[in-house]
């Protein structure tokens, strides 16, 4: 029995050494670590904004200011202001409105308190009416209106109630005006350019932009 097991050790083949393949052409070769990964890969993700964060957005702007809209207007119109402001104010997405004979401090100064109004609201309404144009006081306020934002488009929206083409003010031909005589007296569209404005949009992207004829903006 010792034999037996002698010569199978006997017979045990010896360990050949590998000769390497000289023919690698054909073999592919697995991918290093190091090896540069697509383009698509590489890149880095990039979140898409969500509509929250685009209202977040539109909320901070429109709370950076006191009011969305100051109202410019003449003593003698005061009734048509007052449903305008009621209007602007009412919901759906109610604007805050300064009117100055309502809202300016007691006891403040005239010209200080519709300086500091106008400053700290996004938009000025210049109610423009025949008593608007024989007021000293209410050039006065369309001057300061659009000193306030000298070239801002959409901060100064002049509302033309009652008067003719050729009666719109020379100081505001450069700019479209909303007319006052239609069903709703223009202040559906005064309302759209306020929230515009106030969010960051003008006259771009947002609804309701409806240019007609030169020099005034139908309602």
């Amino acid at each position: 029995m010792a034999e037996g097991w002698f010569r199978q050790i006997l017979r045990k083949p010896k360990k050949r050494h590998m000769q390497p393949d000289t023919n690698t052409k054909d073999v592919p070769e697995p991918p290093s670590q190091s090896s540069s990964l697509p383009e698509t890969q590489e890149s880095p993700w990039v979140p898409t904004p969500s509509p929250a964060d685009t209202e977040s957005r539109s909320s901070d702007s429109r709370w950076s200011k006191t009011y969305d809209v100051c109202v410019c207007h003449s003593e003698h119109d005061l009734m048509p202001v007052q449903e305008l402001v009621s209007y602007l104010e009412g919901e759906p997405n109610g604007l805050r409105c300064f009117l100055h004979l309502r809202d300016a401090a007691p006891g403040g100064a005239i010209v200080s308190e519709l300086c500091q109004a106008m400053g700290n609201s996004h938009c000025c309404v210049l109610f423009i009416t025949s008593h608007f144009l024989q007021d000293p006081w209410c050039k006065y306020q369309m001057l300061q209106a659009l000193s306030e934002a000298p070239g801002s488009e959409g901060h100064t929206i002049p509302l033309l109630a009652g008067l003719a083409r050729s009666e719109y003010p020379p100081e505001l031909r450069f700019m479209f005006y909303v007319d006052g005589n239609g069903l709703d007296n223009g202040f559906g569209k005064v309302k759209k350019t306020v929230w515009r404005y106030r969010d960051g949009d003008p006259f771009g992207k947002g609804p309701g932009r409806d240019f007609k004829g030169e020099g005034h903006w139908s309602a």
